[in-house]
């Protein structure tokens, strides 16, 4: 079954006067790339939350961005240091009498006293917080999974096309062999006679030599027969419900180097063109495959 490693999931939740939002993306890579940006509070669940991208996922760069919106879970209090209000007191005070000052030590005074008043912050149990971004994250793991099981079927579809067409053309090369061989008798029996000057028979031994060599030298047989498996291996592979990026991307290779042979090997014009027909349409492969889970 084939898997883009393209794909988006987003959830939103309600959390104790919290809005919770989750986003996961993910791009082609080469192996599982996992970045994370969570707030301070949540790093703790960093490697819980990468251990189940990984249970979903095998490949790809995946992103993963946790915000909250609001102090829902943050208790405030205003604390009182009475030691210290009671020292500005007796300071107060002894100040009065020592330079005999009048007027009242009043509460709008005391109020403006530095570190006298305080707020105090306490985080209330986090537990319902975490298993909802547990929650939050699953969910958005699921619609990234289907998103990139939807772009994966119309991969699947592309490639099946494009291995149809190569198939093709090789059955083009494989009916033209034997013409290709006719062709080198002819050209060399002409040859022969031109040197010559006789008449050359094509049935002549030297004739016969000339043509099992270069029949020979550009022989593809081997090649096609490769090629054919190859293509058989890659359409097996689709099936397969694994992770089946990299081994098409293997398959793949293996055909660029086949095909390259053939070219080599060949001094025939339509053969020749094939060759570059089949070298575009595996080029195509390659570039999608790239986008294979």
């Amino acid at each position: 079954m084939v898997k883009s490693m393209t794909g988006y999931g987003r959830k939103s939740l309600e959390v104790e006067g919290m809005q919770l939002h989750v986003e996961i993306r993910s791009v082609n890579h080469r192996f599982l790339d996992i970045s994370t940006k969570l707030p301070r509070n949540l790093l703790f669940l960093e490697e819980k939350l990468k251990r189940l991208i990984r249970y979903h996922l095998s490949r790809g760069r995946v992103d993963l961005y946790v915000t909250l919106e609001g102090q829902g879970l943050v208790k405030r209090t205003l604390h009182v240091d009475w030691n210290i209000a009671d020292q500005y007191i007796e300071r107060l005070v002894d100040m009065k009498k020592r330079y005999e000052l009048t007027g009242e030590i009043t509460v709008d005074m005391v109020t403006r006293l530095e570190h006298v008043f305080s707020v105090q912050e306490k985080e209330e149990d986090s537990s319902i917080l975490h298993s909802n971004l547990l929650q939050a994250v699953q969910e958005s793991l699921d619609r990234l999974s289907t998103m990139r099981s939807e772009e994966g079927r119309s991969l699947e579809a592309d490639l099946t096309s494009r291995c149809q067409k190569i198939s093709a053309v090789l059955q083009k090369l494989e009916d033209r062999r034997p013409s290709v061989v006719e062709e080198y008798k002819e050209r060399i029996r002409q040859r022969i006679e031109a040197y010559t000057k006789e008449e050359v028979l094509a049935e002549q031994s030297r004739v016969l030599q000339e043509v099992a060599l270069l029949a020979e030298k550009g022989d593809v047989t081997e090649e096609l027969t490769r090629l054919k498996s190859h293509l058989d291996q890659f359409s097996k592979t689709l099936q397969k419900q694994e992770s089946i990026g990299r081994r098409l991307d293997f398959i793949v290779q293996e055909m660029h180097r086949e095909v390259n042979t053939i070219g080599s090997k060949s001094n025939d014009n339509l053969v020749t063109e094939w060759v570059v027909e089949l070298k575009s349409e595996i080029e195509k492969l390659k570039e999608q495959v790239q986008n294979v889970e």
